[in-house]
């Protein structure tokens, strides 16, 4: 074995046992202390054994490709929402404590891939290195929720396996391919959007846990096989055009436009917005599962009677027939019923808690609730 490769061999087992101790042991490596490790890392590796530039080819090739992945991924995402659900991310307490909750994984995506990069560039193609470099990135993903999580039972084991560590397996072996053939730049794209973004946008699909672990699974995995499918020959790595980027402006742009109206139209910022019914209480007018469009309403003293509404209290949106409304003073209240309940609901509707009329019902594509739910 080669010096170098000797120097990089000792090197990442060294950071591997202090990753071990971190997640057994005692946990310190969390945000800025992660940063500080991993800049120190980095320092320590530039003089043990230099830095690489980055001077790869098809950086803004695969960049394109995966804008375009990540697009066609935000559309079925959100399109599954309506399935599964939808949660408000607080977008806005994290974008105004963003030095607390943003800037860290910003910070902590660009050193990490700078570091697997020059790591992969010392390594020269060495089957050994290159598994053990990323073992060591899967091991820095996980580091902390390890130390965090709860193995007492069979269930918080699975947990764990599901969400955490068997993702971050799928994501560090694309992040290592991507890396070994673009160089960092693209990986880094790629992280910061998908880590980003339950940070940024209002609202995001709501899967259960079984779900939301097989696509943090299976999307990383279909991202690895366009990128290889990119290198697959020789002739296709050589011919990667120089017109790969205006072939694709049309799709890319058509991508952009569909993504930003899908997310704005679900999060309730239009004047029409979708939701899933999760109850057959209004049955047979609207079942569960089916998806209603709802029509915001600002002067709530116009909506009618025998009109269906949706209100929302203790945090869960209800939709369910206006049956009364009556005045007082200055103030309207507003009175429901299920019409597949025997009583009105037990509960006064203010004029603020209204959310808007239904509009229109679509069936059939809300019965997947019941069974993805209950998975």
């Amino acid at each position: 074995m080669k010096r170098g490769y000797k120097k990089l061999l000792i090197f990442e087992i060294l950071l591997i046992v202090i990753l071990i101790l971190n997640s057994f042991v005692s946990s310190i490596l969390s945000n800025y202390i992660m940063i500080a490790f991993l800049l120190g890392a980095l320092i320590i590796f530039k003089f043990l054994l230099g830095f690489e530039k980055d001077r790869h080819r098809f950086i803004k090739d695969i960049v394109i490709e995966e804008i375009i992945f990540l697009l066609i991924y935000f559309i079925v995402y959100y399109l599954l929402g309506i399935i599964f659900g939808f949660a408000k991310t607080g977008a806005s307490f994290y974008i105004k404590n963003s030095f607390t909750y943003i800037v860290p994984i910003v910070l902590i995506v660009i050193v990490k891939e700078v570091l697997r990069y020059m790591m992969l560039k010392k390594a020269e193609g060495n089957k050994l290195l290159v598994i053990l470099t990323c073992i060591l990135f899967i091991f820095i993903d996980v580091t902390n929720s390890i130390y965090y999580s709860n193995f007492s039972s069979n269930y918080e084991t699975f947990i764990f396996f599901a969400l955490t560590f068997l993702p971050a397996v799928s994501t560090n072996i694309t992040c290592t391919y991507i890396s070994i053939k673009t160089g960092y730049k693209p990986v880094i794209f790629y992280l910061l959007i998908m880590r980003l973004y339950p940070y940024i946008l209002p609202i995001i699909p709501n899967p259960n846990n079984y779900l939301f672990s097989i696509i943090n699974l299976i999307v990383p995995a279909i991202l690895l096989y366009r990128v290889y499918l990119c290198f697959v020959n020789e002739k296709r790595e050589v011919e990667l055009t120089r017109d790969y980027a205006k072939t694709n402006v049309i799709p890319l742009v058509f991508s952009s436009i569909v993504v930003i109206v899908l997310v704005y139209f679900i999060s309730g910022y239009f004047k029409y917005y979708a939701l899933a019914i999760a109850s057959g209480s209004m049955s047979p007018a609207i079942d569960k599962g089916d998806v209603v469009i709802i029509e915001k309403v600002k002067d709530k003293s116009k909506i009618n009677k025998k009109e269906v509404i949706a209100y929302t209290s203790n945090k869960t949106v209800i939709v369910h027939r206006l049956v009364d409304k009556i005045k007082v003073g200055d103030e309207y209240f507003f009175y429901t019923k299920g019409d597949a309940n025997n009583d009105m609901d037990n509960i006064v509707i203010k004029e603020d808690m209204i959310e808007g009329v239904v509009k229109l019902r679509i069936p059939w594509i809300g019965y997947p609730t019941v069974w993805l739910n209950e998975l």
